[in-house]
């Protein structure tokens, strides 16, 4: 008997797109808290929300995933999340559009992307899976905040 490991996953849309986070970079789920905008800041982390206290970064996926922005909703939350920036645990949070659940998926479900017809960039997606009938694309977020991390640190040299 093949052994199938399972993972806990926590299901969300932006916009018409189903994405899938393993539950453990989850910290909790906030309803839309006010955003303190960030002056000359990109569009991927446009904010600074307060969290029990804490400054914490606001960013928006769709830059990154290039899904279409959309207005937020009664049903927008924001996700407090911890991922590894450079190689340490940061705290950052994120937009959905809309939270569906925590559930468990079997791993071998969960394949590559394929290199031609995706919507999405490639070097941003861990994998693809099928959840409840429908396709949900898991994103690279310690690839993605590397990435604009280290793009808004070249900017801020190139101003200085």
């Amino acid at each position: 008997m093949k052994h199938e490991a399972h993972t806990d996953i926590l299901t969300f849309r932006l916009g018409s797109e189903k994405l899938a986070l393993p539950a453990e970079y989850l910290r909790e789920i906030l309803e839309m808290v006010p955003i303190t905008r960030v002056p000359q800041s990109g569009t991927f982390a446009t904010g600074l929300i307060n969290v029990r206290g804490v400054v914490v970064p606001l960013a928006d996926l769709r830059v990154a995933l290039r899904i279409p922005r959309s207005p937020a909703t009664q049903d927008t939350r924001v996700l407090v999340l911890d991922v590894r920036i450079a190689g340490e645990k940061s705290t950052v949070a994120i937009l959905a559009d809309q939270v569906e659940e925590v559930t468990t998926m079997n791993t071998a479900e969960i394949e590559d992307v394929p290199p031609v017809g995706s919507p999405w960039p490639p070097e941003f997606v861990l994998g693809i899976g099928q959840h409840k009938g429908a396709f949900v694309m898991f994103p690279d977020l310690d690839t993605i905040f590397k990435t604009y991390s280290a793009a808004n640190a070249a900017k801020e040299k190139v101003a200085a």
